[in-house]
């Protein structure tokens, strides 16, 4: 073996030869045939996606060609551009190498196809019919070949028309590029073949003149984006001809229905094309083959399911009478598009398609490239029920192609950008493999093959440099196919939108008018103004905002306030125009949508803050974890991070009441929703104050010290106490932190540099700015506001030990370190307690405290207020259960470390396990005090910032409260169950703490 001879095998084997010796041969015995002289076969022999099936196709193919006299011809392709798709087309497919090698005569065909229009319909129909001699331009051919003939001869048309679409297809450098012309030609041959069947049925059928037959193409075949082998789905409809009965017509056209699938997919001398499926048919294969308009039309209107309907999206007349098919069409496409208002449309669908999933072999789902999990199927379902759902009422997206239904989807705002653009490139590839698979033996398969030789090919026919390469774009397409599909398919707002009536699903002026009248807008023609300004124009946000308009307005109705809800919405699009996420989330997302429509149309505080959030509070909406509150530990970490990252006091304590805004904004929202609680709320509204007032102290311990020239820092230890509600961490969204502040050390000037922190800590709290303030009251301090602002621990336990009245014991009952010193807190909590928890109570205590909550209830009351609507101080308020909650812990705290508690409610629940309060009298303080609660909250929430102590005498009012704390009470059943909780709370107060004998104790 010569050193050429060596490199010659080594080149064809880079080129792509399994065999590289074997086809070294099959080359030499195809140039000895033909006589052609190439510079390079070896090059040429790369470009065929099987070289080794490919040279021996040629080799035959060449000696039939001699044999057949067709060898000119042959040698005469060699060196252009036909020569080139002869050779793709033989590497490619070996059943269309075996028809050319059958049939040499048709080489010719190569040279004539025009470059750039290899696909023609109607030129494809006129080859098929003059085939078995039929005239294409009779309104019904009939052949003059019949039987066994005649299927012959069209079948022979049929791969002779075939031959130049796969051989243009195999030769396409991008073949990705022109799938979906392919898939239109097929249709279109289809459609011919079809055609001349049934030309040669009419030829066999001696009254086929007594019927108008159409054949409606169904599936892939009806939408053009047929493969290369597959069911050819139809549907049959016939009408008779003038003065023919229509049993008559029936008879015959089913006769012709028969006679015209045989041609296409009976046993025959060729091999049949492909069989011709008609079970989509009404009733399927248990109705008649073929029926009248009529009885379709009965059949959509009465029995058809769902999934009928999906079908019908891709009717189009194929073959036969055209009048006929056009008007089936007509007639019954407008059912598509009123499907979608069935009962359970959207979940029926899903229901099929989780169905279609659950067939398929377990063995066969990592390789299915029509079925399995981010295949072609869920490309498919997931367009197709985005065309049904939406199409209703956006006429654009009534179309049968695929990729055209995507683009137009995409145009209107129903699909990202970027996931259609993904979806349109996916579908193009899967496609692609799975014509390849088909061309290579005619037969039908969709699995990615499992054999490694068979895995080269299918890369090479495909463009891929190598199989690993296409395996991990086999791996990504179907990853990312799949999540796109679940997240389009089973997206939330479908159900709702098809739930919608047509007029609903519309924005049309007096429809949408009447809609916003009819579910309760006060200014319907004001919100339509909303609405117009909002769906108008061609922008992709107006046309997302188009689809998301009539869910949102069910769900804005829902609420409180429809009306401002729908202005909030608008501002809030307004601001957040120009942001690529925001109404991508609202489309996609499982909740955020309707929770948005909800929080604005519900709670005017939650409103304004989202519109204050910038839109990152919107972001939320989606996740219910993101709506979790945080807790103080990741609070501060946040905090701290501000205070590290910072070197500028005010743009640090920005921040730090930026954090606390946005937490408030997260609590405010998963309250309206229903995700939390009060007392959960309360809780954290409070860890959002701790955050701030630590974060606000190092600020202000750096200022004081800066100011003062103390490089060492300040000279004492200084600790912020909270009161009041806040001590007990049941703050609500507008209230104020009740304050003390305390320090310790030996400096001379300890008091001043005390008093310099308090007041620099409370103007870096309270001055107005970007991000609101926090209130600090300090007015509980020793000596209320004669007292000095902050005193020393020595003063505080001097003053306790010796001044304190009663009601200041009460107070500290409440009294919680929120921010400081850490052994400073401990040391006033030390003190403390033996004040808050006496022993015994001091005498005349229980008399002083009588008087001063009846001088509460009588001078802090409001004038011109019922005071049983006062949830504070009104009878069984509020203060009332705290009072008798603190009398107990006062009298008994020495004892019973378990009610040592700054809670209410906590300490509630002790006191009735230690049967210091009895279980039925806990149980009655604690729904009262927990409806009040929940009331001041739901009316902060509704936008009464500072209004929340009095519960409103409206009824309607009282309803949108009831509708804030989800119950499903009117308002006068929330009003009645607040006077009885009130009344019976009451009792208990008036029984416990006024009732109650001083001399028992």
């Amino acid at each position: 073996m010569s050193a050429r001879e060596v490199s010659f095998t080594t080149r064809l084997r880079r080129a792509g030869a399994a065999e590289p010796a074997r086809a070294e041969r099959l080359v030499a015995e195809i140039l000895e045939i033909t006589g052609i002289e190439i510079d390079d076969p070896a090059t040429a022999v790369s470009y065929l996606a099987d070289p080794d099936a490919g040279l021996l196709q040629l080799l035959r193919l060449a000696e039939a060609a001699r044999d057949q006299g067709h060898l000119d011809t042959l040698v005469r392709m060699s060196r252009t551009r036909a020569g080139a798709q002869l050779g793709v087309l033989l590497g490619g497919s070996l059943a269309l190498g075996d028809f050319l090698i059958r049939h040499p005569a048709f080489l010719e065909d190569f040279e004539r196809w025009p470059e750039g229009e290899p696909f023609t319909a109607v030129d494809t129909r006129a080859a098929l019919l003059e085939a078995v001699g039929a005239n294409p331009r009779d309104p019904a051919p009939v052949a003059t070949l019949g039987g066994a003939e005649g299927i012959a001869a069209m079948r022979i048309a049929y791969r002779r028309a075939l031959l130049r679409i796969a051989a243009a297809d195999l030769f396409e450098h991008s073949p990705p590029t022109l799938m979906p012309d392919v898939g239109a030609a097929l249709a279109d041959l289809a459609g011919a073949a079809l055609d001349a069947g049934l030309a040669i049925a009419r030829h066999d059928e001696p009254d086929h003149a007594a019927t108008r037959l159409a054949i409606i193409a169904m599936g892939k075949c009806g939408a053009r984006e047929l493969n290369y082998v597959s069911d050819v789905d139809v549907i049959y409809v016939a009408e008779p001809a003038e003065g023919v009965e229509d049993a008559r017509s029936l008879q015959i056209a089913t006769r012709l229905a028969v006679a015209a699938a045989k041609a296409c997919g009976g046993m025959g001398v060729e091999p049949a094309l492909w069989e011709v499926d008609p079970n989509l048919r009404p009733e399927g294969r248990d109705g008649p083959l073929v029926r009248n308009l009529a009885s379709h039309q009965a059949y959509y209107e009465r029995w058809a399911q769902t999934w009928e309907f999906q079908a019908l999206l891709k009717a189009r007349p194929a073959a036969g009478d055209p009048e006929v098919g056009r008007r089936y069409v007509e007639t019954l496409q407008p059912m598509v598009w009123k499907a979608v208002e069935r009962e359970g449309f959207v979940e029926s669908a899903q229901a099929m398609r989780r169905r279609v999933e659950q067939h398929v072999p377990a063995a066969e789902a990592d390789r299915q490239i029509k079925l399995g999990p981010g295949g072609l199927r869920d490309v498919e379902f997931t367009i197709q029920l985005l065309q049904l759902v939406h199409g209703r009422a956006d006429e654009s997206l009534r179309v049968r192609g695929t990729l055209d239904a995507l683009a137009r989807l995409r145009a209107g705002g129903y699909v990202g950008r970027p996931q259609a653009a993904a979806m349109d490139r996916s579908y193009r590839q899967l496609r692609v493999w799975e014509h390849r698979l088909q061309l290579r033996k005619l037969t039908r398969t969709h699995l990615m093959p499992e054999d490694d030789q068979e895995r080269r090919i299918l890369a090479r026919a495909s463009g891929f440099a190598t199989v690993e390469y296409m395996d991990e774009v086999w791996t990504d397409i179907r990853r990312d196919v799949r999540a796109m599909h679940l997240e389009m398919f089973y997206r939330p707002i479908l159900p709702v939108v098809a739930r919608l009536s047509a007029d609903e699903a519309r924005l049309d002026d007096a429809a949408a008018k009447a809609r916003l009248a009819a579910v309760g807008f006060v200014d319907p023609a004001g919100a339509y103004r909303h609405i117009q300004a909002l769906t108008e124009g061609v922008s992709r946000t107006t046309a997302i905002q188009r689809q998301l308009m009539p869910a949102l307005i069910g769900w804005f109705a829902q609420g409180a306030d429809p009306d401002a809800g729908l202005l909030a919405f608008r501002q809030l699009s307004e601001q957040l125009r120009g942001t690529q996420w925001y109404l991508k989330l609202l489309r996609d997302s499982g909740t955020a949508a309707e929770r948005l429509a909800r929080l604005l149309s519900t709670s005017r505080y939650v409103a304004r803050a989202l519109l204050a959030s910038g839109g990152e509070a919107v972001t939320w909406l989606d996740r219910d974890e993101d709506l979790v509150p945080r807790d103080y530990a990741r609070l501060w970490r946040e905090a701290d991070a501000v205070l590290r990252r910072s070197n500028d006091p005010e743009q640090a304590i920005t921040a730090l009441r930026g954090l606390r805004r946005r937490e408030l904004s997260r609590v405010a929202a998963a309250d309206t929703l229903g995700l939390i609680n009060s007392s959960a709320a309360a809780l954290a509204v409070s860890h959002s104050a701790d955050m701030l007032i630590e974060g606000a102290l190092r600020i202000a311990r750096h200022k004081v010290a800066e100011a003062r020239g103390l490089e060492d820092g300040l000279p004492i230890r200084f600790a912020v106490i909270a009161m009041g509600r806040y001590g007990g961490l049941e703050m609500g969204y507008a209230s104020d932190a009740d304050v003390q502040f305390v320090w310790d050390g030996d400096a001379p000037d300890g008091q001043a540099i005390a008093v310099a922190l308090a007041q620099e800590l409370r103007s870096l709290l309270q001055k107005v700015g970007p991000q609101p303030p926090l209130e600090i009251d300090a007015d509980l301090r020793p000596e209320g506001r004669n007292g000095p602002l902050a005193r020393s621990l020595a003063s505080c336990t001097d003053y306790y030990g010796r001044w304190s009245d009663p009601w200041e014991a009460q107070a500290l009952l409440r009294a919680r370190p929120c921010a400081g010193d850490a052994e400073l807190k401990e040391a006033f909590v030390a003190m403390i307690d033996g004040v808050r928890y006496p022993e015994r109570l001091p005498d005349n205590a229980l008399k002083q405290m009588r008087l001063l909550k009846a001088r509460m209830e009588a001078e802090r009351l409001p004038r011109g207020i019922d005071p049983r609507r006062h949830l504070k101080l009104g009878p069984g308020g509020l203060s009332d259960v705290e009072w008798v909650v603190q009398l107990t812990q006062l009298r008994h705290g020495h004892r019973y470390p378990e009610i040592r508690t700054t809670i209410t409610l906590d300490a509630l629940a002790a006191a009735a396990e230690l049967d210091l309060i009895a279980r039925p009298d806990a149980n009655q303080l604690r729904s009262a005090w927990v409806l009040a609660t929940d009331l001041r909250g739901a009316l902060a929430l509704r936008g009464n910032a500072r209004d929340t102590d009095v519960l409103p005498p409206d009824l309607k009012e009282l309803g949108v409260l009831a509708e804030i704390l989800g119950t499903s009470l009117t308002g006068s059943e929330l009003d009645e169950r607040y006077s009885r909780n009130s009344r019976r709370a009451r009792a208990v107060t008036e029984r416990l703490f006024f009732g109650w004998d001083e001399d028992s104790r």
